[in-house]
């Protein structure tokens, strides 16, 4: 098989022409993941610390709906609006993926959907692979 798609409702929905995360070759790539909570459609209330913690947690969902796990993760790439929020994100990051840590990207941008403040993407190893 080519690609396999993975989907699961215990992350928000795609909101555009895109998969949740696609499995092909031993390799799973998650679409960025913003802070919105998956059973409200609404974006975390607060900050930056909020939204993340959501973020990781959608992203944990797709990994889990693939069979995979936060050490099976080998290159996120994060996105924050601000490069102010740089270091309450990372006290976050880390809580997520203690350990081994994968390798990362982590830029400032413009904006992002929902205007919110971050978001993560991930590409993880498959067990097995």
């Amino acid at each position: 098989m080519y690609k396999e798609i993975i989907a699961t409702d215990q992350a928000p929905a795609a909101i555009g022409p895109y998969s949740q995360a696609v499995r092909t070759g031993g390799l799973l790539f998650c679409s960025g993941q913003i802070g919105l909570d998956p059973a409200t459609g609404l974006v975390a209330s607060g900050g930056v610390a909020e939204q993340a913690e959501q973020a990781l947690a959608n992203l944990k969902a797709l990994l889990a709906a693939a069979g995979c796990g936060p050490e099976h993760v080998v290159k996120t790439t994060c996105f924050l609006r601000d490069m102010a929020d740089f270091a309450t994100f990372n006290q976050v990051y880390a809580r997520h993926f203690p350990g081994d840590y994968p390798a990362r990207s982590c830029v400032a941008v413009l904006g992002l959907p929902k205007d919110v403040l971050v978001e993560v993407e991930a590409i993880a190893a498959t067990p097995g692979a």
